[in-house]
Parts: structure tokens; C-alpha cells; sequence
């Protein structure tokens, strides 16, 4: 991550509270370890055709994540309507969201550019824990 990846991440974070979902079939769970040291968990999140990967995730109220999205195929959409999130996944490039979930519950994160006929099903799952 270069110094301009940085200081946008940072920025973001402290505006930001968020929650973000994504996963694998058994879920990630965030570490102690990083939260503790004062650094954001990385998460990485793939999106092709049809499926993010993880396809679940879970977060923790109160403890900063950074979500890092890329896309293997074309550009994908990455929005959470209750959460205020929306970007866009751009292939060849890598898309950072900052999020500190401030509220617990689950989240249906969807794919709002259409990508096929598979389109409809491109969700995942985000939770987060109290």
C-alpha cells in the first residue's frame, strides 16, 4: 500500500461506522491480535461473475476493518444500503473500504452492476458481532 492508499484509508476510517459482509461458507472471524496493536484487519474479498469470495464474513462492533476488493473478471458492484456502502469493484485494480461496524446485526451485501444472467445471486453475507 503506497502513502496515498494510506492517508485515503485513514481518512475514511474515522468517517466511517460501518459494517461490511463477506465471506467464506464457515466465516471469518476478526483476530484479537491485529484490533489489540491499534491496526484495521485486512480482509481480502474477490468478486467474479456470479460470487464474492468469502462469501460471509463476521466483523466485530466497534473494532476497524479494511476491506480490499478486486474483481477478476469485470467491474462489480459492493453495496450495504443500511450501511451507507457502495463502490465499485474495478478489475486490475484494488478497491480499499475503511469500516469500524458501529451496529450489530446481519447484512446482505449485493452486486448492483449487472453482470449476467447469474447476476441476481451475487450476495454475501456480512455479521456483525456486539
Amino acid at each position: 500500500m503506497n502513502i496515498t492508499s494510506k492517508i485515503r484509508v485513514r481518512a475514511v476510517s474515522s468517517a466511517l461506522a460501518v459494517v461490511i459482509v463477506t465471506g467464506t461458507p464457515g466465516g471469518h472471524r476478526w483476530g484479537q491480535a491485529a484490533y489489540a496493536a491499534g491496526q484495521p484487519t485486512i480482509v481480502e474479498i474477490k468478486a467474479k461473475k456470479y460470487e464474492f469470495s468469502p462469501n460471509e464474513i463476521t466483523l466485530k462492533k466497534g473494532e476497524p476493518a479494511v476491506l480490499r476488493l478486486t474483481s477478476e473478471d469485470r467491474t462489480h458492484g459492493f453495496l450495504v444500503k443500511p450501511l451507507n456502502i457502495d463502490a465499485d469493484i474495478k478489475p486490475g485494480q484494488v478497491t480499499e473500504i475503511a469500516v469500524t461496524p458501529g451496529l450489530a446485526g446481519e447484512y446482505i451485501v449485493i452486486c448492483d452492476h449487472y453482470c449476467g444472467t447469474g447476476h441476481g445471486n451475487m450476495k454475501m453475507k456480512l455479521t456483525v458481532l456486539p
